[in-house]
């Protein structure tokens, strides 16, 4: 068998068990058993369960980033549809490989430093490219001030909202019954782009300029 072919599952088996047990539960002689393989060809292959847990992080991360860029490259799309498909291919792709969501959205980022700055830098990714798609809506909105004129902080502050809400959304939509991806996506949407829509149009809270009203 080809040695990627074997790798692959290898890492298909690693990703199950961590993602249902957990790092520190799974055991190397559970994912060679899963994968159909003997626990030396697995440590011949990736060293140590550490390394293996990291190559799955790395793995599944980069299939999660390809996901959400794949899912707006098609042309012509407005704004809003541009994160709509972009949401949907995110909470399509939590829902498909719910073990690989645990690894990424729980594990890792519990189980040690390391593993979850491998994490913080798929998240920098995504927050990266929502707020490209932010700033490509405030150019494309006829009526609203150019977004870069709220400053770096703020967009980004946005971005990084929308990112954890989407995580938070995905690990509730993976535990609750019959919620589809455009079920998550569209209930982030309409709590989303309401509120992003008015600061598109150079709408402000109120009372983001004066004190906090006391009770």
């Amino acid at each position: 068998m080809p040695r990627e072919v074997r790798e692959r599952q290898m890492m298909d088996a690693a990703v199950a068990t961590f993602g249902q047990q957990g790092y520190r539960a799974a055991s190397m002689d559970e994912i060679a058993e899963l994968a159909g393989v003997s626990k030396p060809l697995v440590y011949l292959y990736l060293n140590s369960k550490e390394e293996l847990f990291t190559a799955c992080i790395r793995r599944e991360a980069d299939a999660l980033l390809a996901a959400v860029r794949d899912g707006v490259v098609e042309p012509g799309l407005a704004p809003d549809q541009r994160l709509w498909a972009g949401l949907t291919a995110f909470f399509a792709h939590t829902a498909q490989h719910p073990d690989a969501w645990s690894v990424l959205h729980r594990q890792a980022r519990t189980h040690g430093e390391k593993f979850a700055a491998e994490v913080a830098g798929m998240r920098e990714e995504l927050v990266s490219f929502v707020t490209g798609l932010l700033r490509e809506a405030a150019r494309t909105t006829p009526a609203s001030p150019d977004l870069a004129d709220l400053g770096d902080r703020d967009v980004v502050g946005v971005a990084q909202a929308l990112v954890g809400a989407a995580e938070a959304m995905a690990g509730w939509a993976n535990e609750t019954p019959d919620v589809t991806a455009k079920e998550a996506a569209s209930t982030l949407m309409n709590f989303a782009w309401t509120g992003l829509g008015g600061l598109l149009d150079g709408e402000r809270w109120p009372a983001g300029n004066s004190p906090v009203p006391r009770r």
